[in-house]
């Protein structure tokens, strides 16, 4: 068996760039679900648009819905990736979930701007984050089969930059085409505009997605052989028993996993409320939001790429540290300083370090993963990420009801990053470990 300390990425040949291509390729489908849908255009729409209701009710309504939404993923996704493991078939599994994934968007289209309506969207957009989350298990799952140690990181930022590179085009055309100056020509009553900004993502999502699902048979398969289905009790069994045998042959990688939800739950606090900020607080229309989110994902999009380059150089922990430094020190300013000229200053600073932070803690999993269980553990590392989710929704929150002002949830958010530093600081660096271990020997 493989040590759990060393993983999957010994001597190996590289899989071909082709297929590091089309994988990269599925992180800009993907784009369009966590930029447009999640982010900055149809949650937006679903807080902002007065049709639903006060933006007030709106957000708790969809905080209630991604809550439920992440209780799902947290009891289901280390099974599936387990499962999906045993059988061989991540990427079967990943095209599965990826083509779901483009018909819940498509669903979107029908929920208009109505108070009945605010149910469906919360729902669709809560089911689209579990099946999402699905997908990525297995998407990450094959990270470490296409990379070797030295091209890990240089492969996992290239995927994130990929993502946001997506991002760009796509949310340039929804502006273009669907908002302002809205080319296609698409009414704007009863917001058929924005509802067919939906039927655009699951169409982007499906293209992108499918040079991955043409490349599955050729992908790399893990030496763990095939296993005979198994119950779901069956499942939850191993899934135990993974768990025990991590604390007692692999204790950092089960650490990283509990210390990396914290810090990975501050992140994506920044792009989940990114946008209602940004609406709420600073008044930007919707073409704002998007503009600024174009930008944003260009500076996002060239920080993982630089990031993925460092991970290789220094080791993945020295980029998560620094990154998160340099979060939270950029978002106290807007509390201090609010303006619409700080809020664009810091907000794209913010953007130039979540990238890095994603990918390195992407890869430093990668780095310590036991080769056939990926799966699992990718599915491990979204089920802690989903146990530790009511951290930054819920201090978000908790600040602005105790100030009363939305501006001053930024702190909320902060304090998770904060103690996601903290955690991650004690945790040995993988990169560095394996040096020490070969000068040893």
């Amino acid at each position: 068996m493989t040590s759990p300390h060393t993983g999957s990425l010994e001597a190996k040949p590289p899989a071909p760039s082709s297929t590091v291509f089309a994988w990269t390729l599925w992180d800009v489908g993907n784009a369009s679900f966590n930029a447009i849908m999640t982010t900055f255009v149809f949650a937006v729409y679903l807080t902002s648009n007065t049709g639903f209701g006060d933006k007030e009710h709106s957000s708790a309504v969809l905080s209630y819905g991604l809550t439920i939404a992440g209780f799902c993923i947290a009891l289901l996704a280390p099974v599936s990736g387990q499962r999906a493991d045993a059988s061989g078939r991540r990427a079967l599994w990943l095209g599965v979930n990826s083509m779901l994934l483009a018909a819940i968007m498509a669903l979107c289209f029908f929920v208009a701007p109505a108070p009945q309506y605010l149910l469906l969207g919360v729902a669709l957009l809560s089911l689209g984050n579990l099946v999402n989350e699905f997908a990525v298990v297995n998407y990450n799952a094959i990270l470490p089969a296409i990379s070797t140690k030295a091209t890990i990181g240089k492969i996992s930022g290239s995927g994130w930059a990929a993502g946001y590179i997506g991002g760009i085009v796509a949310l340039g055309i929804v502006l273009l085409g669907f908002v302002t100056p809205g080319l296609l020509g698409i009414p704007t009553d009863q917001a058929y505009n924005i509802r067919a900004v939906a039927l655009f993502s699951a169409a982007w999502a499906l293209i992108f997605s499918l040079p991955l699902m043409l490349k599955a048979r050729s992908l790399p398969k893990p030496e763990r052989a095939p296993q005979e289905k198994a119950s779901l009790l069956d499942s939850y069994k191993e899934l135990f028993a993974t768990v025990k045998k991590l604390r007692k042959e692999a204790p950092t990688t089960l650490y990283f996993l509990v210390s990396s939800a914290v810090f990975r739950d501050g992140l994506n606090g920044i792009f989940t409320f990114g946008g209602v900020l940004a609406a709420g607080s600073f008044g930007f229309s919707t073409n704002q939001v998007i503009i600024f989110a174009i930008f944003g994902n260009i500076v996002a999009g060239a920080g993982a790429m630089l990031g993925g380059y460092l991970d290789d150089a220094l080791g993945p922990k020295r980029v998560i540290i620094f990154s998160l430094s340099a979060l939270i020190a950029v978002s106290l300013p807007l509390l201090i300083w609010p303006s619409t000229t700080m809020f664009w200053v810091c907000g794209l600073t913010l953007c130039a370090f979540v990238g890095p932070a994603q990918s390195a803690a992407r890869s430093y999993l990668g780095r310590l993963t036991e080769e056939g269980k990926e799966g699992e553990i990718y599915g491990l590392y979204s089920t802690t990420g989903r146990a530790a989710s009511f951290l930054a929704p819920g201090l978000f929150g908790l600040c602005v009801t105790l100030t009363g002002n939305q501006l001053w949830g930024i702190l909320g958010i902060t304090l998770v990053l904060f103690v996601g530093l903290l955690l991650i600081i004690p945790i040995k660096d993988p990169k560095v470990r394996k040096s020490a271990s070969s000068a040893n020997s």
